[in-house]
């Protein structure tokens, strides 16, 4: 289940509005200025797909989107626990690499193909978090601060857009604040 949360930067125990709703999601986000949709799910791929059977089972949205947008750069990046040793390390170090707020030159597009994320979204004086599963699509527009949790067990297989091949380049902000409020893991549990 998807679900948005809104905090005052100021005080990260209030919360000014808690929905699981996709209409009240998308109508949340687009007052701000963020695309979020939803695609239909292809029942055919298993967190064991390939890249490559990922953007074709969704090649018609994804040829639609780079239409729209003009993207020169689509790839799927995709994270799922396994038996390698190495596994909690890895886990780790990219988990860590997007939890300090950043922003970036251009719009950073998600589409969630299984599992889940959270963006975090430092609008002003609000902090919006977007607990993103399969079936979301989400364009944080270039230049907003904010951060994103894939959680202590990332699992998750996701399409990525981007006009620049460099793809995801971030400007770190120095700033602390994805301390303060409710990780990924705090989250996904506080929907049940």
């Amino acid at each position: 289940m998807t679900l948005l949360i809104r905090w005052p930067v100021s005080d990260p125990d209030v919360e000014l509005e808690r929905t699981a709703e996709p209409e009240q999601i998308a109508a949340t986000l687009e007052q701000r200025g963020i695309r979020y949709a939803r695609w239909p799910l292809r029942d055919t791929l298993t967190a064991a797909a390939s890249n490559d059977d990922v953007l074709t089972a969704y090649r018609q949205d994804v040829d639609r989107l780079i239409a729209e947008g003009g993207y020169t750069v689509v790839d799927v990046v995709q994270l799922h626990p396994n038996d390698d040793p190495s596994w909690p390390e890895v886990a780790t170090a990219a988990r860590q690499k997007f939890l300090n707020e950043h922003t970036h030159d251009e719009d950073e597009i998600r589409f969630f193909v299984q599992g889940a994320g959270t963006f975090y979204l430092h609008l002003g004086d609000e902090v919006v978090a977007v607990l993103c599963e399969a079936g979301d699509l989400l364009s944080v527009p270039a230049l907003t601060t904010h951060w994103f949790d894939m959680g202590t067990r990332p699992d998750f297989t996701a399409i990525r857009f981007f006009l620049d091949e460099d793809g995801w380049v971030g400007t770190f902000t120095g700033d602390p604040i994805a301390s303060s409020f409710a990780d990924f893991d705090q989250l996904a549990a506080s929907r049940a």
